[in-house]
């Protein structure tokens, strides 16, 4: 059987119209659900902007192949579209380059826990078949002349579908893309490209080449008198939990029990700083944050754990996640990920509870003052029901699968609150542990890096830009643990610290709070982001 023979600009257009038509259904209804018009103006805003986004495709498709490149190109656009399309159909999700800087960082055991059988169903429907037609397809081949011209006729008819969709659709199209931008991230596949192109520009050496900027060079240490032993504090750094589930804070089921018998300070109004890891972690630990935030910035200076192990603190990363992204390179970093215990490590990836090895031993041994990150799995999705032992299925019935939309949404929520459930078991043993320790004045920081969308708005999992994503997204829970003997060395009064955890708090307050509680002074430090601040008794 004769391969069907056609020009590159035929199947360019051919793709570009496969590319509008099967793979841009969330941009269009995007499109609509931001402009309610009558019908007819519906139809014709859809029509238009269909056309547009076609010539646009296809303008660029004849600006980059040409005869020996076309099917390799189209055949890997394929099947980069076939998961895009499944997630922002499935998830909601936007292509830009947060998303794709976190599908980069992606380890294989989070990778396998978004694979089920429906997108198995959509890399065949939208990627296997029609890179096989294109790949069937026989490139008609003719004399250059002939080939310039046809070239040349593609762009001008290209340019013409853009004028045609464009004109008909301006006033009610630019207005739309001009409030909500980031709709742009729904065109499929000029969002994965532009998206990975720009990543990959952004990011032309890893972490651990990069020489980072230093970040505070005139901090010093500001010992008192008072501090008769030196600190050891842990900041556990959350995965996914979002401030609307969180018992402390009014959720009208109590998910943390534990955490609610212990003398802890719970900040009602927490907003982060990105709705990703790779966004809100280097963020939180930035000086720069989301006050001054800059990606390229943040990436190529110090953290504020770079900061303080210059100053002589003892900085060390437990991890149960993917990494720091950076913020602790060149630090002592633990991986409790791949840890060989049956009990805390039954799946692919472990409990939170293994971050608790030896941790008191590790602050027993310490020579003088050390923060110790605890980087939790937390309640990250869409495996939910991976994140806790069977004994804290309390809340049922619960959604045992990553195909979310098999559940009902109060299975969903149950699931996900069994989760805090375990995350406020491990939190209450990092108090646990502190509390037994005599050598050291001991605290604990708890913040989750994001929210999470469990359904609502027909949103899942989180990823959203920030301007787009609902509260569910952005904001968290924050918890602070002091012991007494570190209260009496800051001279701290536990009602005024109560009092303030009604005021409105960010990730930004992390760098401070932690730059207060060992006692560094620099003129990167703003006292008013330090928790701490305004509380101790002689400012009362």
């Amino acid at each position: 059987m004769r391969n069907f023979s056609i020009r590159t600009e035929t199947l360019a257009l051919i793709a570009s119209v496969f590319f509008t038509v099967a793979c841009n259904g969330a941009f269009l209804t995007a499109l609509v659900s931001h402009r309610p018009l009558p019908l007819f103006d519906l139809v014709a805003l859809v029509t238009f902007t269909a056309i547009l986004v076609t010539g646009f495709q296809w303008l660029l498709l004849l600006l980059i192949v040409n005869r020996w490149t076309a099917k390799p190109v189209l055949i890997l656009l394929a099947f980069v579209t076939a998961p895009a399309v499944f997630y922002m159909t499935v998830y909601g999700i936007y292509i830009d380059r947060a998303m794709v800087q976190n599908v980069l960082e992606t380890d294989w055991r989070e990778a396998s826990e978004l694979f089920d059988w429906h997108l198995g169903l959509y890399f065949v429907i939208y990627g296997l078949i029609p890179a096989f037609l294109v790949w069937k397809v026989e490139i008609r081949r003719g004399p250059l002349m002939d080939a310039l011209k046809a070239r040349t006729v593609g762009v001008i008819a290209a340019i013409a579908l853009i004028g045609i969709g464009l004109w008909p659709a301006m006033d009610s199209l630019v207005p739309m893309m001009r409030e909500h931008r980031e709709t742009r991230y729904l065109v499929t596949p000029s969002n994965v490209v532009v998206s990975t192109l720009r990543q990959g520009a952004g990011n032309q050496s890893s972490d651990s080449d990069r020489q980072k900027t230093k970040m505070a060079t005139d901090a010093v240490r500001f010992i008192h008198a008072a501090h008769q032993k030196p600190k050891a504090f842990v900041l556990v750094v959350g995965e996914t939990v979002r401030a609307r589930n969180w018992g402390l804070s009014g959720y009208e089921r109590q998910t943390t029990p534990k955490l609610a018998g212990l003398s802890v300070v719970n900040f009602q109004d927490v907003a982060s700083c990105g709705t990703d890891t790779a966004t809100s972690l280097p963020c939180m630990l930035s000086l720069y944050g989301r006050r001054q935030y800059d990606k390229e910035k943040i990436r190529d200076s110090e953290s504020i754990l770079h900061v303080l192990n210059r100053v002589g603190v003892e900085v060390n990363w437990r991890d149960n996640q993917s990494g720091c992204k950076g913020t602790c390179s060149g630090l002592p970093f633990t991986d409790f990920s791949n840890t060989k215990d049956s009990e805390v490590c039954p799946n692919p990836r472990c409990y939170d509870a293994v971050l608790l090895k030896d941790l008191k031993k590790e602050i027993d041994t310490a020579k003088g003052d050390v923060l110790i990150v605890l980087h939790m799995l937390g309640t990250h999705g869409p495996a939910y029901y991976q994140r806790y032992p069977d004994s804290y299925r309390q809340f049922t019935p619960t959604c045992d699968t990553t195909d979310l939309s098999r559940c009902e949404y109060q299975s969903l929520v149950n699931t996900y609150d069994n989760g805090i459930l375990y995350t406020d078991f491990v939190l209450s043993q990092v108090v646990s542990e502190l509390k037994g320790i005599v050598s050291h004045e001991t605290g604990m920081l708890y913040v989750s890096d994001h929210g999470e969308s469990l359904g609502e708005g027909n949103l899942y999992l989180h990823g959203l830009p920030y301007a787009l994503a609902p509260k569910e997204q952005t904001r968290v829970p924050l918890v602070m643990w002091l012991s007494e003997p570190l209260m009496r060395s800051h001279d701290l009064s536990p009602t005024c610290l109560g009092d303030r955890s009604t005021v409105p708090a960010s990730h930004d307050n992390i760098v401070h709070t932690l730059m207060g509680v060992f006692d560094v002074r620099s003129e990167s430090y703003i006292k008013r982001l330090d928790l701490g601040r305004g509380c101790t008794v002689a400012q009362l």
